[in-house]
């Protein structure tokens, strides 16, 4: 007869928790026991070690799936160790009563410890998600080394009690039977049960197995079905993988369709132990920018897959690296979906960034071409790890290329080479943001530095107005960006000749409510005129990035500067001093303004109005 008997625990408001909020996705339930029948089997293999009888003949390791749609179930079967009596009231009558656990603790005690398998659950709650698909779950179990009648079968409701009798088990281990609800029916379907396995147990050291029925000329044939893989490459000495295994498993991660540019797999040692799998793309995937932005590693635990993007391991900036993690030692929560914080998380990481930094530095010292492909793609996305990654500033600013004002176009410079090809004298990196490297190469803002035999980078990706100042300096040299007013790079007016354009800046500027200021300058050499951020200030490519996501720029004026060698600056001057009402002095105020708003890359306020300037000055010159 079976005995009835209560939970230890609140098991009924205690089993609400676990199928409303501990899991995120119901599915989970057949990761959950397929890792248990996973360490049943372990354990039974670590006994048999030293009681060969245990194994009663069967090495056979297995876990079984048996969808049944005719009853309604779907069972879990494996030949694992398998529980007592005793055990199964200790293990399923008590909430996060793990037997994982104890068993990891009778072997530290047997001084055992170093023979001790791998095992994945150790909270005492993978079993109870079964409820989340499942009104009602048997258990059927004998243990490993017993005799047939002494199985035991659990049942339960989840609403507070179980029952339990004695029953006739031919072979050992357990097996878990969910008599699915109607909405979880989905379960008894291959296909879905292929795919689930596939998701989480692919790896999974023993198989997976499920009967399949096929039919042919009029007669059907059930064939077992291995579901998984069992290839878990990233536990593999790297020297016994090819190149082909590895670009086959990439691709079979990330559908790309192209080899990796870069594979980094290791084994890291010291306070845990992880293993690592990664891979660097050779292009920016097709369909990269148009799915929502995530990074991380897949995280595995004894080869069960626990997070498909666990953030803790690779930095956002890296986000374009994929591959696996594998440790058994990372402190999951108990649904086994959540890491907690330790440090052994930022072990992990440091080490995982390290060595994608090394591996892109390698790439580019020795496979430049193919990284220079890579970063046609990634490099603005690597740029972002000089904002968030104070650590590896230096090291990331090494793998950037740019274009700058001495190259050709299409080619790239490094920090390092600029470093070696600056002038006796320069002290600073110089660089200029804006819409293109084209336009950038015909901006005023550039002339001084050109007379000085000074290269200045040009900087086209938006991450630039915020990565750079972020980098601050490099190698001890400070960036500078070329369109702020503290440049050094002009020598200081002459007192003489600013007194000569004094009355007409100061005219300028009560003209000119737009500018903070109007003064001389001499970073110009053939331009009339150009806009400069001082201090602190926005620059315009900022304002106007701002702007197009969205974003109320801070409200910031700049200083015009003026070349009082430019011919026209100087015929304004003239006419100035020759006759201070002159009606066309406005004009020519706004026309010198708007052609450097122009310069900038910014549009001028009124095209309209900046039109007709325009053309009068064309109507008076061709008389």
């Amino acid at each position: 007869m079976p005995e009835t008997l209560e939970f230890k625990a609140e098991l009924k408001q205690l089993l609400h928790l676990i199928t409303h909020s501990l899991y995120s996705d119901r599915e989970i339930f057949l990761r959950e026991l397929i890792s248990n029948a996973s360490d049943a089997i372990n354990k039974v293999r670590f006994d048999a070690l030293a009681n060969a009888d245990k194994l009663e003949g069967d090495a056979d390791w297995k876990i079984k799936l048996v969808p049944d749609a005719a009853a309604g179930t779907l069972t879990v079967s494996d030949n694992g160790i398998g529980m007592s009596r005793q055990e199964v009231i200790e293990n399923l009558g008590t909430v996060a009563q793990s037997g994982t656990k104890a068993f990891l603790e009778a072997a530290k005690q047997a001084g055992r410890t170093a023979e001790a398998p791998g095992l994945i659950g150790q909270f005492g709650v993978g079993f109870y998600s079964a409820f989340m698909v499942a009104d009602r779950v048997t258990v059927v179990t004998r243990p490993a080394g017993s005799r047939p009648a002494d199985g035991t079968r659990w049942e339960s409701d989840g609403q507070g009690t179980f029952t339990v009798e004695a029953v006739e088990k031919p072979t050992r281990g357990t097996d878990v039977i969910l008599h699915l609800k109607d909405d979880a029916k989905e379960f008894l379907e291959p296909y879905r049960l292929r795919g689930l396995v596939k998701k989480f147990s692919d790896f999974l050291e023993f198989p997976v197995v499920m009967d399949v029925t096929t039919g042919k000329d009029g007669r059907q044939e059930t064939t077992e079905e291995t579901l998984n893989s069992r290839k878990a490459i990233w536990l593999r000495d790297k020297r016994e993988v090819t190149p082909e295994e590895y670009a086959e498993f990439y691709k079979s991660l990330t559908h790309d369709s192209q080899a990796p540019a870069e594979v980094i797999h290791y084994k890291g040692e010291g306070k845990t132990e992880f293993r690592v799998l990664a891979f660097i793309p050779a292009n920016k995937p097709f369909t990269f920018d148009w799915k929502e932005p995530t990074a991380g590693l897949r995280l595995y635990v004894q080869r069960v897959l626990v997070m498909e993007k666990c953030e803790q391991v690779l930095p956002f900036y890296l986000r374009f690296v994929e591959g696996v993690v594998d440790s058994s030692d990372l402190p999951l929560n108990v649904s086994r979906e959540i890491l907690q914080q330790n440090p052994l998380l930022d072990v992990i990481q440091k080490s995982v960034v390290k060595n994608v930094l090394d591996a892109l530095a390698g790439l580019k010292n020795l496979e430049y071409d193919k990284y220079r492909e890579f970063y046609r793609g990634f490099g603005s996305i690597l740029k972002e790890g000089l904002v968030g990654d104070q650590a590896n500033r230096e090291k990331i600013a090494d793998l950037l290329f740019f274009e700058s004002a001495n190259t050709e176009p299409g080619q790239f410079i490094t920090l390092p080479q600029y470093v070696e090809k600056m002038p006796e004298g320069q002290s600073e990196i110089y660089y200029l943001t804006g819409e293109s490297a084209e336009q950038l190469r015909r901006s005023p803002y550039l002339e001084a530095f050109r007379a000085k035999g000074r290269d200045v980078l040009l900087l086209t990706d938006p991450v630039d107005e915020f990565a750079l100042p972020a980098l601050g300096s490099y190698k001890g040299k400070p960036l500078k960006a070329a369109d702020r007013a503290d440049t050094g790079t002009g020598e200081s007016v002459p007192a003489d000749l600013a007194e000569k354009f004094s009355a007409l800046t100061a005219y300028l500027k009560g003209k000119l409510p737009e500018v903070a200021d109007v003064r001389l300058t001499t970073r110009l050499t053939d331009s009339a005129a150009c806009l400069v951020a001082e201090g602190g200030a926005v620059n315009a490519h900022l304002e106007r990035l701002m702007e197009r996501m969205g974003r109320q720029a801070p409200q910031s004026r700049r200083v015009l500067e003026l070349n009082p060698n430019n011919p026209a600056v100087t015929a304004v001057r003239d006419l100035h001093a020759r006759d201070a009402t002159d009606p066309r002095l406005e004009g020519y105020a706004r026309l010198l303004y708007e052609q450097a708003v122009i310069a900038e890359g910014s549009a001028v306020p009124d095209p309209v109005a900046f039109a007709r300037r325009v053309n009068d000055l064309i109507a008076r010159d061709a008389r």
